[in-house]
């Protein structure tokens, strides 16, 4: 989700395929976390289980692969620093203090515990180190979902390891693609494979609770919290990978191509990401819950509409730049220093022009000095009157 600033002086050409899928995943997270506000229903349920089995795979298939150029060079370490690691910190705390003073919320493990979003800036710190590591070893995805599998035994919720490395697999899928690579899933019958797969989906999560509660897309709880045994959980865990996979590809596939004005907001998910909780918040503290919808369906509906509102709102140009001086702090600060160097740069550069012009004039007005100090009688101006 967070691309770096490119290295070279022009930056390349966007792919309007993955702007396309990165908003549009951004807003299914709005959508997903405004669903929560709903009073539980079969229909809310399902839906989410559906939204869930695949979506965030798909999310973190793009970070990976947009992640493919990271090393551990000193500038790209300090790009990780600044556009995550800082923006974690700063909305951390910005949102503990948004539900404890508005909404009287209590907080425990500020930071060692990211909150609510926050686990996704903690995990992408930690997946962007390991992209060096993984990006070119021969059976990386292998190792990938092994890691997977066993993290479920003993990984905990310190700065969410258990998504951390329970998610890993997809990310470094996304590491592992190509453009000649994706290019496949342009095919017509990959797209029609695509709907199949996403209405099998749909069908399969009408029974989620029977082969894999919700809690498991989440990817954070320990197998013995979610399952009878340890060869039921991973075959559970190895199962929702599986789906996770298959649903990430099949949304891929049915991405348009084109640009358009919703691609431009693509380049501006970060913002959408890390202030859609606020509105969320907001309209939970609001009661938004208690809302007399008129039934299940026209709650969804009303929900998802405000939400996929929300998300175009913070991605609008005018709205999204303002808000991405809080976002990048470092980049505002520095952008503003380039400003006042460039002026004053500009401002010597025109004392410096005028020295030279006066320097060049001056024997010009010496010289005539010396002529009317050589000859001081007036000069008469003629009388050209008839």
């Amino acid at each position: 989700m967070i691309q770096s600033p490119p290295e070279s002086r022009r930056a390349p050409a966007r792919d309007p395929w993955f702007d396309n899928a990165k908003m549009t995943l951004v807003t299914l997270v709005v959508v997903g976390h405004a669903w929560v506000l709903l009073e539980q229903s079969p229909l809310r349920d399902h839906l989410y289980d559906f939204l869930y089995a695949w979506h965030v795979p798909a999310f973190v298939f793009v970070t990976g692969y947009l992640s493919r150029s990271f090393n551990w060079e000193r500038h790209r370490l300090w790009q990780l620093v600044r556009t995550v690691a800082v923006p974690y910190v700063v909305f951390e705390c910005a949102i503990a203090l948004f539900r404890i003073h508005v909404g009287g919320e209590e907080m425990d493990n500020l930071f060692r515990d990211p909150h609510w979003p926050m686990w996704y800036l903690a995990a992408l710190f930690f997946w962007r180190l390991l992209t060096p590591v993984f990006v070119n070893l021969r059976g990386g995805l292998v190792l990938a979902v092994v890691i997977s599998l066993a993290a479920g035994n003993w990984a905990g919720d310190t700065l969410d390891v258990a998504r951390v490395l329970g998610l890993l697999p997809f990310f470094v899928m996304g590491l592992k693609a190509t453009p000649e690579r994706l290019e496949l899933l342009r095919q017509r019958w990959v797209q029609v494979a695509g709907v199949v797969v996403l209405v099998a989906i749909l069908l399969a999560t009408r029974w989620t609770d029977e082969w894999a509660s919700t809690e498991w897309f989440y990817y954070r709880s320990l197998y013995d919290e979610v399952a009878d045994t340890t060869l039921e959980a991973t075959l559970t865990r190895a199962l929702v990978l599986v789906v996770g996979t298959l649903g990430a590809w099949a949304f891929f596939a049915l991405v348009p191509r084109n640009a358009g004005w919703f691609t431009r907001m693509g380049a501006w998910t970060l913002v959408v990401y890390l202030f859609h909780g606020f509105a969320v918040k907001g309209a939970q503290y609001a009661g938004w819950e208690v809302v007399p919808f008129p039934g299940t369906a026209s709650a969804i509906a009303i929900t998802t509409v405000a939400a996929v509102g929300v998300a175009l709102v913070l991605a609008w140009g005018p709205v999204a730049r303002l808000l991405q001086h809080a976002v990048d702090p470092f980049a505002s600060a520095t952008r503003q220093l380039d400003r006042a160097v460039d002026a004053t740069a500009a401002r010597q550069e025109a004392d410096q022009i005028a020295a030279a012009v006066q320097q060049a004039t001056e024997p010009v007005g010496a010289t005539v000095r010396r002529m009317h100090a050589e000859d001081p009688t007036p000069r008469r101006t003629p009388d050209l009157r008839p």
